[in-house]
């Protein structure tokens, strides 16, 4: 006879209801369905005009792939963090931080404009050519997110007053401190834009009004 005492029967029990609790767990693990692995996507956008297709990492930001998968590397990379300003583009006309959006949230035509795009057949952009008038950089490294988020703040409007220009660029920093000179040629550029349009919109109704005659 078996000489059974308390321990030994508690701990059988233990061990065969472990396994028949695992078992059915076990089973079911060579059921499941393989999961999606796939960790890379092929982003399609225009950037500076010019349709691209972009074969990136699913974890690629949008800073990056400009900078190492299209070769455009004028948009620095300053904090990774969306705290400095210094990767600003323009995604289909808004401003963007590119450290802090992914590439793929892009797939599907959006039209990005980096500072290599301000250019137009050879010339610079107005407001290229005020931060060349007013010295409106030193080192140069925050000035293409400057240029981008200037574009972006003459494009929305918010050149009322300089008080106003601060507020709207508050959000990219010039170590350099040439934070006075920036505003004052994003001004310029802004009235110069104001000019030029009224200028076209009057040359516009001299035309029409020639043509009555």
């Amino acid at each position: 006879m078996v000489d059974l005492n308390r321990r030994t029967f508690v701990g059988a029990s233990i061990a065969v209801g472990g396994v028949v609790a695992t078992a059915p767990l076990l089973a079911g693990c060579g059921e499941d369905q393989p999961a999606n692995t796939a960790t890379s996507s092929v982003v399609r956008v225009r950037i500076n005009g010019e349709a691209r297709e972009i074969a990136v990492d699913n974890r690629t930001s949008l800073l990056d792939m400009l900078r190492e998968r299209a070769d455009l590397t004028g948009t620095k990379k300053g904090c990774d963090q969306g705290a400095c300003g210094a990767c600003t583009i323009l995604v289909d006309g808004q401003r963007v931080i590119s450290c802090l959006t992914l590439a793929v949230m892009h797939d599907g035509g959006a039209d990005i404009t980096t500072i290599e795009g301000l250019e137009h057949n050879g010339r610079l952009h107005p407001l290229q050519q005020a931060f060349i008038d007013e010295d409106a950089f030193q080192c140069g490294y925050c000035t293409a997110g400057q240029l981008m988020s200037g574009v972006g703040c003459i494009k929305e409007g918010h050149t009322g007053s300089p008080a106003e220009i601060r507020e709207w660029m508050s959000g990219n920093i010039c170590r350099c401190g040439a934070y006075t000179n920036i505003v004052t040629a994003v001004a310029n550029a802004a009235r110069n834009a104001t000019t030029l349009r009224g200028l076209s919109s009057t040359t516009r109704m001299l035309t029409g009004c020639a043509s009555d005659i």
